[in-house]
């Protein structure tokens, strides 16, 4: 998202609220400024990560709107929908008459000033390249909504599991390389910039794509024989899509000379935590060391 996004009303928001009386503010990650501890009431949230780590903070009950995405917790599957992560709709996020819509990297920036011109408050998040960007969204999102102990109790568990993966990797000497299957068809993978291979280094193995300049990529079947990775790691949303997928690769003529598929290494990450930006992505950062290196960690 462009810096630029933001506008001259976060200023005026600033000016008017330190006149009122020095209260404290939250500036989203485009500059713009929202009063922290806010008495929002009507919140709708666009994307999926967003709406779980506002009903962990213990603000579901606030939360007025939400992607037709957001499944988790389940309650949140119950609240209106809002469209979807790259197609809001306006006239139905309009219709809830929220007080604070709260936004994340790659809601479309066109709909974004559509409803700032409307009127409407758009709270914008926009750090995910890596894993410590997780605390830190939690952190304002904490302090926007007035659960900062919230906030930091899950911050705190966060590092716990960090720490418990760190010192289970220590003195590690051999790090696996993993292709990270993303769910859908096709060989899709993640690049230099995703969290997905930070996420990787950090569970003690190595992207054989990690090098590629992108977010994300489709790999080449050819290139894929040619770095003929130790494991291929799949994310999968049940048994039955990970079983599918591991017979996707079985039943490829140009795949069956890797030695993972030969060998039948393979290991399955749960999409729905492993995609989510929230505090569950901790959960499947740690499954993942456990999957590549079992013996430094006990089996849940």
């Amino acid at each position: 998202m462009r810096a630029g996004y933001a506008n001259a009303s976060s200023s005026i928001l600033l000016a008017v609220f330190l006149f009122a009386g020095g209260q404290d503010v939250v500036r989203d990650d485009l500059g713009a400024v929202f009063p922290a501890a806010g008495s929002y009431r009507r919140i709708v949230s666009l994307a999926p990560n967003i709406t779980e780590i506002l009903f962990t903070l213990g603000a579901g009950d606030r939360v007025a709107g939400v992607t037709r995405y957001c499944d988790f917790p389940p309650e949140a599957a119950l609240r209106p929908k809002v469209g979807g992560f790259l197609d809001p709709n306006l006239e139905a996020i309009r219709a809830l008459e929220p007080d604070l819509i709260v936004a994340f990297r790659g809601n479309p920036l066109e709909a974004l000033d559509r409803l700032r011109r409307i009127g409407l408050p758009v709270f914008v998040l926009d750090i995910a390249d890596d894993l410590e960007a997780v605390p830190r969204t939690i952190g304002k999102l904490g302090r926007l909504t007035g659960r900062t102990a919230e906030a930091g109790a899950i911050i705190d568990g966060i590092a716990a599991v960090s720490r418990s993966v760190e010192e289970g990797l220590r003195g590690l000497a051999e790090r696996p390389r993993i292709f990270l299957k993303l769910q859908g068809e096709g060989l899709w993978t993640c690049g230099r910039g995703s969290y997905f291979t930070d996420m990787i280094v950090r569970s003690g193995g190595t992207s054989i794509s990690a090098g590629v300049p992108k977010n994300w990529l489709e790999y080449g079947a050819e290139r894929l024989l040619a770095d003929d990775p130790d494991l291929i790691v799949i994310l999968a949303r049940s048994d039955d899509d990970y079983a599918r997928t591991r017979g996707w690769f079985r039943a490829q003529p140009a795949l069956r000379g890797l030695r993972a598929v030969r060998e039948d290494r393979f290991g399955r990450l749960d999409e729905n935590a492993a995609s989510r930006f929230g505090p569950r992505l901790f959960e499947a950062f740690a499954d993942l060391a456990r999957l590549l290196h079992p013996d430094r960690f006990p089996a849940r």
